[in-house]
Formats: structure tokens, sequence, C-alpha cells
């Protein structure tokens, strides 16, 4: 799966739990992180060359199943009037009350976790509610929603894309981080749902950040005025907190997150003089307006832009004339002193698309679960940038000086972008005239888009296999292929597990260039060989 992902294909849910329990007792050299899900086991490892030992050491591993553990039983009070009862209700033949009667009349076993923070998938007692996957997966799925698809049940903790079909919704908080297991019903939990006519009250869904901020964090709470940081005067388009991101916690369906440019992000830290995974700004298609709390120093990477700094006008005692407004560039790649109360403004990129902004010291938002990224997906880590807001600086500078000056690499402009792809996992759910149509056009990227995938346009790829495949693991860079045929290139924030195939990975040194790809941007993909050139990425 890709050059650093091994997807480890077995023979049921005991061998799943047998090898997930192998793998995390006895932990292989290079193994990052370990994902079970319906018929796979998904292992990440820290380089290529440590892949292709977990997977010749995988195939020789002999499989003992663990005990079962009986976990409690979960209640979910459920109004069933979700947008696809009655089409599921045509799918199963049940009609609407014969599926909700079917829903309520069986016990759910939670059978895995994935996806998102809180995302169960629940196995029933028959396969009475069996039903497809929907074409083309919603943008947006309420919180509360609870669905179908395949042989499983779930609900979805908070909103998010998705493909399930809805039947119903609920209040129950299927995540929260205050709690000592922040999972309603994790793996091995029984769940019952009960029917309610009394329409449930959701509390109002906040911003995925300020959620995981109020949960865990405490990070609403007022910042001194005498801290020395960078206000934010204007957040732009869409300006986050970001660093090299969480891992290790897909058990828990949370993703990795961090930057999307990790090298960009790296660049700016350097030349700063902080630690290579401090925290920074991440912003898109400039207008990030930042001004300076105390005399700082800033570097500013990614694609290339205008960097202007405008010192204001003061008159110190009101008597005395004011001193006269002064403006000045700064170049990128470079650092260079944000003076007290002086304005930094990111103009509109040249080309490409994410900039990043560090300053010395590292923006000291509060982690959650090792990392101070936003993960728009799950809901974890800081509140996206808002006007007014205070960012304190932190104390990650790791070196008593500032980098040169950096040539950085060329980014993504008026023309194609190519992209160097690793075939699979699930390329044989695809004949070799879809293969050919996915790598011979040029795809364009959809406003749809965002942290969690690039949706793209072009001729429609055909499978050539029905039904549907088990959910399981997926990585950043994994071109996944909806029944409609237009693919879908995942990004730092995508869903830990899916059903839709695989039909190839970006390989992982690339994901820098395709985060740099701007809406409205073209995209070719290329199958990558020995011989293919990379893409240097500053470390």
């Amino acid at each position: 799966m890709g050059t650093r992902t091994i997807l480890a294909v077995v023979s049921g849910t005991q061998d799943v739990l047998a090898l997930q329990a192998a793998l995390l007792e006895a932990p292989f050299p290079g193994q990052q992180d370990v994902l079970a899900a319906a018929e796979t086991v998904m292992v990440r490892a820290e380089s290529p060359a440590a892949a292709r030992r977990i997977g010749q050491a995988l195939l020789e591993l002999d499989l003992m199943a663990p005990a079962e553990q009986a976990g409690g039983l979960v209640v979910i009070d459920t109004v069933y009037d979700g947008e696809d009862l009655a089409e599921v209700g045509q799918l199963t033949g049940l009609g609407a009350d014969g599926v909700i009667a079917a829903h309520t009349g069986q016990v759910w076993t939670v059978a895995f976790a994935g996806f998102a923070p809180g995302f169960g998938y629940m196995v029933g007692e028959n396969q009475a509610l069996e039903v497809p996957r929907r074409s083309s997966p919603r943008t947006g799925v309420p919180a509360g929603s609870v669905a179908l698809a395949g042989n499983y049940s779930a609900v979805y903790p908070r909103k998010s894309p998705g493909g399930w079909q809805l039947i119903g919704r609920t209040g129950a908080k299927m995540w929260d981080l205050d709690r000592p297991e922040p999972a309603l019903a994790s793996p091995g939990h029984r769940v019952q749902f009960r029917a309610v006519r009394d329409v449930i009250q959701l509390a109002p869904e906040v911003s995925g950040a300020a959620e995981a901020d109020s949960q865990q964090t405490g990070s609403q709470q007022a910042v001194p005025e005498t801290t020395s940081g960078l206000r934010v005067l204007s957040p732009g388009i869409h300006s986050l907190i970001q660093d090299l991101g969480r891992q290790g916690h897909s058990a828990l369906g949370v993703s990795a997150a961090g930057a999307l440019d990790r090298a960009s992000l790296r660049r700016a830290n350097r030349l700063v003089g902080n630690a290579p995974s401090a925290a920074a700004i991440e912003t898109v298609s400039g207008g990030l307006r930042l001004q300076a709390v105390g005399d700082q120093v800033l570097a500013v990477a990614g694609a290339p832009s205008a960097l202007t700094v405008v010192t204001p006008s003061a008159s110190p005692d009101g008597a005395e004339p004011a001193v006269p407004e002064r403006q000045r560039t700064v170049p990128a790649a470079a650092p260079f002193a944000l003076l007290d109360g002086e304005i930094l403004t990111i103009g509109v990129p040249d080309a490409g698309f994410r900039s990043y902004v560090a300053v010395r010291g590292g923006v000291d938002a509060p982690p959650v679960l090792g990392s101070r990224s936003t993960d728009t997906m799950s809901g974890i880590g800081p509140q996206p940038l808002a006007a007014n807001q205070l960012l304190p600086a932190g104390s990650a500078a790791e070196s008593g000086v500032v980098g040169s000056p950096e040539i950085q690499p060329d980014y993504p402009g008026e023309g194609v972008t190519v992209l160097d792809i690793i075939l699979g996992p699930r390329a044989d759910w695809f004949d070799q005239a879809a293969i050919d149509s996915l790598c011979a056009q040029d795809w364009t990227v959809k406003p749809e888009s965002n942290r969690v995938g690039m949706r793209l346009q072009g001729t429609p790829l055909e499978r050539s296999r029905t039904g549907e495949l088990p959910s399981e693991g997926t990585v950043a860079g994994a071109i996944q292929m909806p029944p409609e045929g237009l693919p879908v290139l995942f990004l730092a924030d995508h869903p830990i597990t899916g059903g839709y195939p695989v039909i190839g990975v970006v390989v992982d040194h690339q994901l820098d260039l395709a985060a740099q790809v701007p809406i409205g941007g073209s995209i070719r993909f290329r199958i990558a060989t020995e011989q293919t050139p990379q893409r240097k990425a500053s470390n």
C-alpha cells in the first residue's frame, strides 16, 4: 500500500485480532502504527525498507487467536428519520418499519474502530440489514447520524464526509476526551439501539478544534495580554496550527494530521532555529495578517507570495507629530524580524497553495495526544485561527542562531502536476483500460477539496467487479475510487478506514507536492518505477 505501508489480508475477525495482538505485543523493527479492520491489518513503517522487511516477516508469522473479550452493553436512543431510511427499506425488502424493527431487534458488537474517533464498526447478529454504501459519498454527514453499510452499523461521532446509508440520529456522545475511555462504544462492547419518538436536541456543534480544546486542553482560557507572540488581525481564507502530526493513534480512529507540506514546515522552523516539529501556522491562498506582540523572529516557507511588513504610525506623547507609517517587503524562505507592533501580510501565492509561518520558539498551543496539529476530520487540536486571537510564542527553539536563506523548490502553477503512484492495494478491482485512463488524463481539483482529501474531476473510471469492499485501513496519498468513478486523493486528515477500493497510492515523498496543487489545478498520475526521478524534500 504505497511505499511505507503493508496491508495484510487475513481470513476473518479472529485472525485480525490475533495478528493485531501479535504486532502490538512484539513490534517489528521500524513498525510505527497498526490498524485492524474487517479482514485486514494495516502496518505503517518508518521507511520503505522497513515496510519491505515487515511484509516478508508477516508471511512467516504464526497466528494464535486471542481469547474473546466481552464488553459491556451500551444502549443508544435513536430517532429513526434518516434520509436513506426509505431507500434502505427498499434495498432490504423490509420497508421502513421493518428496518427499524431489525435494527433495534438485535444486539450489535463493535468489531473494530476507525474512520474517525468514536466511530465503531458494529456487527449484528444477522444479515438482514446488509446494504451497499452510497454511490457518491456525502461531503457532510451530521454528528449523531446512525448509519448502515455492508454488514455494519455505526454512529457518526461528529460532522464529517461519509458514504453510509443514514437511517436515524442520536444525541449520544460517541467520543469525549474528558472521559477515561473517550469512545462510548469501543471494540468488544455490545450495543442495543432503542427507538424513541422525541426529537433529540443535539448540542450545537462547535468547530472540531474548539471541541477538542474544551474537552481536553483548556485552550479557551484567556491568554494574558503580556504574552509574547503573534496577534491574528485576519486569518485569511483558512489558517490552522500544524506540526508534524500525531503518530500511532490509528486504533483510536485518529489520523496523523499535521502539515500537508511537511518539507515547507521543516524549512520554516529550521530558518528560525526551531525544532523541525515545532508548531507553526498553515495558511492557504494568502490573506493572513499577523501583528507582533513583542519582538519576534519569523520565516515564511511554502507557496511563494509577497510578504509585506508595515510599521504603523505612532505618536509617542500626543504632542509631537506622528511617525509616518513605513512599509517594507521581506523575502520568503529567509528569517526576518517582526518588531513589536509591526504587521505582516501574506499575499496571494504566485504558485502553489499553502504557506507556513514559523515564529521562533514555535506556537505554544496545548498538545492533544502528543501533537499541536489541528485535525479537521476528527476535531482534535487547536481551533482554526480567528481575528484578534493571540498566539503565544513557545520554547521550541533548539538553536541559538537562525538559519541562512534557502532556495525553495518549484511549486505547481498553471501547468499539470505529475504525481507518481504505486498501484494497489485494490488495483485488481479495475481492468487495464481503467488503469490506463487513470494515468492518461488530467484530473482537475474540485472546490470541495480540503485537508481530508482532494476530490478530482475527469472522465470516470469503471470497476471491473461488483460488490462492496470490507472497510480497511487507508493512508495519506491513497487514491480511493467511489462507485461514481471519480478519484478522491486522501491527504493528512483522511479517514482512518474506508470501504471504497484504493487503485493506487501517491509515493510518500510527493505528498508535499500534492498539497501545493491549488483548487482548479490539474494533476496527472504516473506509475512509479525505480527510475522515476524524485522531488527532493528538505528534512
